[in-house]
């Protein structure tokens, strides 16, 4: 099994890769400003961190075999996850993205579509840039795993579908995805290597 950090592993979907990636044996250490919320098992190591303080990060990270960023995009760039996880020499990071950089139509992202709204559009952009950054990177093996354009609560199905660059959107009409399904889907992709250097989607 393999031994996983996990940055934001206090956040909606972060704490649900903890849960999963213990689910299938792996062991983590749980990175965030405050980690105090994290539920202390033998399997759980915890490092209170600010995800833009490099030199603090690339120390949390040395000695694992993968990372999971679960962060917000607007306030932490691209570099700052990528270089941090480069100097700690691990080989293998898996980003939790977002629906904004799909594309709603042929060259129309999500992002861009009139009524995209507001209040998302900085956290959206952010999010894009740092998919654009990862595919000019050469050195890390990555992964950008985008969730629908709604990421809920809801039920672990265990049922989803796996897309590249489009949004999936169901029968219905609705484009979502639980955090706990969405977590299942992150953790395959983790354990298969699939979509290595490749962005992927999941939804119903």
């Amino acid at each position: 099994m393999s031994k996983i950090a996990i940055i934001g592993a206090t956040g909606n979907v972060g704490s649900r890769l903890v849960e999963e990636a213990l689910r299938r044996g792996h062991t983590i250490t749980a990175l965030a400003r405050d980690t105090s919320v994290v539920q202390a098992r033998p399997e759980v190591g915890t490092v209170n961190v600010d995800a833009l303080d490099a030199d603090a990060l690339a120390t949390a990270l040395a000695g694992h075999d993968a990372v999971f960023s679960a962060t917000r995009f607007e306030p932490i760039p691209a570099s700052a996850i990528v270089e941090p996880v480069k100097r700690a020499g691990v080989p293998r990071l898996l980003v939790v993205g977002g629906a904004g950089s799909l594309y709603a139509a042929p060259g129309q992202r999500v992002l861009d579509l009139p009524d995209f709204p507001a209040a998302y559009k900085a956290e959206a952009t952010a999010g894009a840039a740092f998919l654009d950054a990862l595919r000019r990177e050469r050195d890390l093996d990555w992964t950008f795993v985008s969730p629908s354009a709604e990421f809920v609560p809801g039920p672990r199905t265990q049922k989803f579908r796996l897309g590249v660059d489009e949004l999936l959107v169901d029968n219905s009409g609705r484009s979502w995805i639980s955090y706990d399904d969405y977590a299942i889907a992150f953790l395959d992709e983790f354990e298969s290597d699939a979509h290595v250097r490749q962005r992927i989607t999941v939804g119903y």
